[in-house]
């Protein structure tokens, strides 16, 4: 067999995740100014590979763009919670369900399941030492680890999409209303009802989880 090789990040993909990471723990503030020149500098490279992941970051919901004052970071307010939490509440139970029920189908042992464990482990981890860009990474690794098995890959590729944004919003409402150790639970009590085979149960327990965030962020953001 051929040896394999681990080909480096390009410069684009480090400047995209010291970004998305910046944003993610609030070193770049809501409605900051994200200045190609200055992020260049802070990162030690060129312009291009930071004009190239703040697109990528604008597709995937961190970042917006002005025609006058050019990229900042995306403001949480209602309307962009209400519209993500929307679309998840709709789709992600179902994806679960399905999910669940394919792997007790199969009466295998779920790889998916023991990435959540894992996910589950460095949430746990990331509570502990405060650090919302871990928790809020380990909790989307968790989450689609849950509904990655649905059979579905436009469903798997719209759930996909919306994570970057639903990271935002959950860091923003954990700095008005730090909620982790509920979360956790909850995340706990979804992971056994999966690993039970109870695809029902997991599906109502992942629409209570995200119906139940939602409620509690939209008390603490503005419109």
């Amino acid at each position: 067999m051929p040896p394999t090789f681990s080909l480096p990040a390009s410069r684009t993909e480090v400047v995209l995740e010291e970004i998305r990471r910046g944003i993610l723990t609030g070193e770049l503030r809501p409605g900051q100014p994200l200045v190609e020149a200055e992020l260049a500098q802070r990162l030690g490279v060129s312009k291009t590979p930071v004009r190239e992941a703040l697109k990528v970051l604008s597709n995937s919901g961190l970042v917006t763009f002005s025609p006058y004052k050019g990229a900042s970071v995306r403001v949480v307010d209602a309307e962009l919670a209400t519209a993500v939490y929307d679309v998840r509440l709709v789709l992600e139970p179902e994806a679960v369900r399905r999910s669940v029920g394919t792997a007790a189908a199969s009466q295998g042992k779920s790889s998916s399941l023991d990435e959540a464990a894992a996910a589950l482990k460095e949430a746990s981890a990331a509570i502990t030492a405060r650090d919302n860009a871990e928790l809020s990474l380990a909790n989307r690794r968790f989450h689609r680890a849950l509904y990655l098995g649905c059979g579905n890959p436009l469903l798997i590729d719209i759930l996909d999409d919306l994570k970057d944004r639903a990271a935002l919003i959950s860091v923003a409402g954990w700095e008005a209303n730090p909620g982790w150790r509920k979360e956790w639970n909850e995340h706990k009590a979804i992971l056994a009802a999966a690993k039970k085979g109870d695809a029902d149960g997991a599906a109502e327990l992942v629409r209570a989880h995200i119906g139940d965030f939602l409620e509690r962020i939209l008390g603490v953001i503005g419109d």
